[in-house]
C-alpha cells in the first residue's frame, strides 16, 4: 500500500535572488548565524559553512550601525568566493533607521525579515513600517513579516481579548493569541500591499514555541491568505527536546501540504555546531520523500546477535563517507542523493534490508561466519573478508556509484 502526503498548498511564488520559496518549488531549508555580523571574517566563514552543509538562503542579524555598514563587504566577499546564497537580515525595533542610512546594506541583502511586533508603537508603527516597505521597494527586494508570539503586537492583543470577553462563551487565553498572530501576520502584509509592496514580494510566519499552538496558527495562515510559509518552531531548545520538538511539529504540516521554507532554531550547544540545524531540516525533508539531499543509510538498531559495535561503526563511517563524497559527486553524478544505502548486523534482517537498498552489506553478527555480503539491485554481487571490509565496501560504493550515475554507465546496472 503507497500512502502520500495531502497536495502541497497553492500560494504565490517569491523569488529571493534565484531561489523561489512557494508555488510549486522545493520546499528550501533556511539557518542563521550567531556571529556579530560586525565580524565580516567570521560572519562570512559562518554562512559559506552553512551553504556548504545545504542551506538554501542564510540569515544574519543586523541590529547595529556596525552590523549594517559590514553586509555589503559580507555580501561581496561571499561573491568573490563563488558563493551566491541569498542573504536575509533580520531586523527588528531600529530597522527603519539601519535601512534609511546604510543603502549599500539594503542593496545587498536578499530579503528583508520584518516583525511587525516590534517596529515601533502606536503611530509610530505605521510610518516605520511605511519606511522599510519604501526601501523594499526601492531596492525590489521581497520581504519576511515573521511574527512572533513573544513579541506580539500588544495593541492587536487587547483589541481581540476585549472581542473575546464581550462573547457569550470566551475562547481560551491560548487560542485567542494563536487568533492574534495570524490577524497580525495577514494585516501587516495587506499593508504592505497598500504602500504599494507587491503580492508576489512577501512571505508570511507566524512562530510560537508550543508543538499543538504552531500548527493551530499555521492550519489558519494556510486557509487565511495565499502567501508563501515560512515554518519553524521558535525557541525549540537544546539537544533532543529541541530536535523532537521541531520535527513534531513540522512533520504534521508538511504532511497536510502546508509550508514552503523551514528552519529548524536549536539553541547550539558551547561551540556546537551550527550546522546541525541543516542537516535535521534535510533529514525532515528527505525522510518525508519531499526532497532528497543525501544518500540514505538504512542500519539496523543492534541487538544482541550484534554485541560487536563492528557494524555501528561501519554504519557511521559510511554515513560520513557518503557526506564527504557529496559535494564532489552532486557536481557529476545527477541524481545520486537518492541512492539508498544499508548498513545491516546480522543474518535477520540483514540479506533482507539489503536486497531492498540500492547497495548493501549484511555484516555477520555473534557467532556467523566472518563474511560480508554485499547486494546490489536486489542481487548478491560480491563477499567481502578480511580486517579491512569497510574500505573495500567504501570502493564498491564509488563504483557503483559511477556505473548508475555516471552518464557514461549503465542506468541501473553494477558492471
Amino acid at each position: 500500500m503507497t500512502h502520500t502526503r495531502d497536495a502541497r498548498r497553492d500560494c504565490v511564488p517569491v523569488t529571493v535572488d534565484g531561489v523561489i520559496i512557494g508555488g510549486q518549488a522545493p520546499i528550501a531549508v533556511q539557518s542563521m548565524t550567531n556571529t556579530l555580523t560586525a565580524d565580516v571574517e567570521r560572519t562570512v566563514t559562518q554562512v559559506q559553512t552553512l551553504s556548504d552543509a545545504g542551506s538554501d538562503l542564510v540569515r544574519i542579524t543586523v541590529d547595529t550601525e556596525e552590523a549594517a555598514s559590514a553586509v555589503g563587504a559580507i555580501r561581496r566577499k561571499l561573491d568573490a568566493t563563488g558563493y551566491d546564497v541569498p542573504l536575509i537580515g533580520d531586523f527588528h525595533y531600529n530597522g527603519h533607521r539601519l535601512l534609511a542610512k546604510f543603502p549599500d546594506c539594503a542593496a545587498s541583502l536578499s530579503k528583508y525579515r520584518i516583525n511587525p511586533g516590534n517596529v515601533g508603537q502606536g503611530a509610530k508603527r505605521d510610518i516605520q513600517f511605511a519606511q522599510m516597505i519604501s526601501i523594499a521597494r526601492h531596492h525590489r527586494k521581497p520581504i519576511r513579516i515573521g511574527v512572533n508570539w513573544g513579541s506580539l503586537d500588544q495593541n492587536l492583543l487587547a483589541r481581540l481579548l476585549d472581542d473575546n470577553a464581550a462573547l457569550a462563551q470566551p475562547r481560551s487565553l491560548s487560542r485567542v493569541t494563536c487568533d492574534a498572530l495570524v490577524t497580525s501576520a495577514i494585516e501587516s502584509a495587506r499593508f504592505a500591499e497598500h504602500e504599494g509592496l507587491a503580492h508576489d514580494a512577501i512571505v508570511l510566519s507566524a512562530k510560537v514555541s508550543s508543538v499543538q499552538d504552531l500548527i493551530a496558527v499555521y492550519r489558519d495562515l494556510a486557509t487565511g491568505c495565499d502567501y508563501p510559509l515560512h515554518l519553524g518552531l521558535t525557541e525549540a531548545g537544546m539537544g533532543d527536546k529541541g530536535v523532537v520538538s521541531s520535527t513534531t511539529a513540522l512533520a504534521v504540516l508538511l504532511q497536510e501540504g502546508i509550508g514552503d521554507t523551514i528552519r529548524i532554531s536549536l539553541t547550539p550547544d558551547p561551540g556546537g555546531d551550527r550546522c546541525r540545524e541543516v542537516r535535521i531540516a534535510q533529514e525532515i525533508l528527505q525522510n518525508m520523500g519531499i526532497r532528497s539531499f543525501t544518500p540514505q543509510v538504512i542500519a539496523c538498531p543492534g541487538c544482541g546477535r550484534t554485541s560487536s559495535d563492528v557494524f555501528q561503526h561501519l554504519a557511521q563511517d559510511i554515513e560520513q563517507h557518503l557526506r564527504s563524497c557529496m559535494p564532489r559527486w552532486q557536481r557529476i553524478y545527477p541524481g545520486v542523493e537518492e541512492l539508498s544505502v544499508a548498513v545491516m548486523g546480522c543474518v535477520v534482517n540483514g540479506p533482507g534490508e539489503s536486497r531492498h537498498a540500492d547497495i548493501g552489506i549484511s555484516l555477520p553478527g555473534n557467532g556467523e561466519r566472518s563474511v560480508a555480503p554485499v547486494y546490489e539491485n536486489g542481487k548478491k554481487t560480491v563477499t567481502l573478508k578480511g580486517d579491512d571490509i569497510a574500505d573495500q565496501f567504501k570502493q564498491r560504493l564509488e563504483q557503483y556509484v559511477i556505473a548508475r550515475y555516471g552518464q557514461s554507465g549503465p542506468a541501473n546496472t553494477v558492471a
